[in-house]
């Protein structure tokens, strides 16, 4: 078969780089995986104790592998999510495919003419995933064989590329201080939550055993950490919570709630890319309907938690915050710790390192601490530029947040697809969609646009997620309030029905899952 004579190599073998060998092993082509650590994950073989779901399994899961009847719960933890992973590598036959211990180290397009990138008005010269006039050449470092006195280095020359390097691993984001305000002047310990997450769970537990542990940030990691950390030490050694940004966090139970809304009535309310005046005028007259849902989950956090007495009132709605996937789940027990004094929540703009602890901007005396954990996050786009030896392939990524035709396309970068780069409350679920259709482009089922189109449908995405998220949410994130739409689109390309339910009400008003999407033909 003519796909078995293509080499299609993938990076990483997370969540996205396994869905992405096996849907291309389903079109019959042979792809080789490499992964720079020694199992499968992604970041979930590398997470704090008390990590777990914050996506009801009903929508994080594969399309066609259910979770094991024994999983009970709604938010499995994160033993049971890398269980279900190898899991599905083992039924699917992934594990032969992997090469681990392999840290690709650089990706460069190889062609005969580097002019001809300039030239091409289709896509790789043609349109097509595969082009006479050029492959990639990847340089892979083993470290795999423990006799040896240093890593080898080796080249491998493929015809497609596909990107599964995820946004929150490898390159953590630490804030730049002035001289003599930075970690150096510290006393104690500092460290990213991505080396704390990277513990094992008992040498995590006795880092912290009885320290003044104060952690920066208050997305996911930050909030799961100082939970964490408060449980463990209790009001001899309480944690401090030190934000900037407030955000809403959302109990457990009022999260189904949310992802049962996401339906096709929703998305009335929602404008699109390149809308038509009809569907501008729907969604002008229906969108109160969200003010509402926003303003009403609003209230009653307000009410059911003390958010004002803690200085934790978000000055964003919390429809802008589904919008840009800023999900974070209340941890439990987390206003207990604060009532009983194991946590302590501060907010400050600015804040600066002095030799036993920090100097916080409208206090008067320091900050003691003896472990300082920045959850500051991750710098995603840069990770990803450095994977490119052109410095043409790293302005293309530079340019935008968004840069990605149907999220997983550049159209000036020829052979290569990134998956699980563009953001999603339900990444498994959104990187699945995305996996499907890159094997059917792969097997030659569809063609891309010209460069042009893809570009003009970047722009109107872009424009659209502008003006709905403002700057202060300006990220790569699959438009959640759009996941329909979007699937829509993916499923004409692939030639394949949109409508996945039985009948016009459920079409209109259920919400839509993996399941609906497991026979796309």
């Amino acid at each position: 078969m003519e796909s078995e004579k293509k080499r299609i190599a993938i990076i990483g073998a997370g969540i996205s780089g396994l869905m992405a060998c096996k849907y291309t092993l389903d079109k019959g082509f042979n792809p080789i995986v490499f992964e720079a650590r020694s199992g499968i994950g992604g970041v979930w073989s590398q997470t704090i104790e008390s990590t777990k779901l914050q996506t009801p399994k009903d929508f994080y899961q594969f399309s066609d592998f259910s979770w094991p009847s024994e999983v009970k719960e709604t938010y499995p933890d994160h033993t049971q999510v890398l269980e279900y992973l190898h899991a599905y590598a083992l039924h699917f036959n992934i594990f032969p495919r992997v090469k681990f211990n392999s840290k690709v180290t650089c990706i460069d397009y190889v062609t005969s003419s580097a002019a001809d990138l300039h030239s091409w008005d289709l896509w790789g010269g043609s349109g097509e995933p595969f082009s006479p006039w050029g492959k990639w050449r990847l340089t892979v470092r083993n470290g795999q064989n423990p006799s040896a006195s240093a890593p080898t280095d080796q080249v491998y020359q493929v015809d497609f590329v596909i990107l599964c390097i995820g946004r929150y691993s490898d390159l953590p984001n630490i804030p730049d201080f002035p001289l003599n305000k930075g970690p150096e002047v510290f006393n104690g310990k500092v460290l990213h939550s991505m080396d704390y997450a990277a513990m094992d769970d008992d040498v995590a537990a006795d880092l912290i055993k009885e320290k003044r542990v104060t952690v920066i940030g208050f997305q996911k990691s930050a909030v799961d950490i100082a939970a964490e950390v408060a449980n463990k030490n209790g009001a001899t050694h309480p944690c401090t919570l030190l934000f900037k940004t407030a955000h809403w966090i959302v109990p457990e139970y009022l999260l189904p709630l949310v992802f049962q809304g996401l339906n096709r009535f929703t998305e009335l309310m929602i404008h699109k890319p390149g809308e038509g005046f009809f569907i501008w005028l729907l969604a002008m007259l229906l969108s109160p309907l969200l003010w509402i849902f926003s303003m009403s989950i609003e209230c009653y956090l307000k009410y059911m938690y003390p958010l004002k007495k803690y200085n934790m009132v978000p000055t964003h709605r919390f429809l802008k915050q589904i919008s840009s996937c800023m999900f974070t789940v209340l941890p439990a027990n987390f206003y207990d710790r604060i009532k009983d004094g194991s946590l302590f929540l501060k907010k400050s703009q600015s804040f600066s390192f002095c030799r036993n602890g920090l100097i916080v901007q409208g206090e008067s005396k320091p900050l003691l601490s003896d472990i300082i954990i920045l959850a500051t996050g991750y710098k995603s786009e840069e990770k990803l530029k450095n994977m490119f030896s052109s410095t043409l392939f790293q302005k293309c990524i530079a340019v935008s947040s968004t840069p990605f035709y149907r999220e997983c396309i550049h159209p000036q970068i020829p052979q290569l697809a990134i998956l699980g780069y563009a953001d999603s409350p339900a990444i498994l679920y959104s990187t699945e969609m995305r996996s499907k259709w890159l094997a059917h482009f792969l097997a030659g089922n569809f063609t891309l646009p010209t460069i042009s189109k893809m570009e003009e449908n970047v722009m109107e995405w872009e424009k659209c997620k502008r003006r709905d998220e403002k700057e202060s949410y300006g990220r790569s994130c699959v438009s959640t309030l759009l996941q329909i739409y979007c699937n829509d689109q993916l499923c004409k390309d692939m030639g394949c029905n949109s409508r996945r339910k039985n009948w016009f009400l459920a079409e209109l008003f259920a919400a839509y899952g993996p399941k609906d999407y497991k026979d796309l033909s």
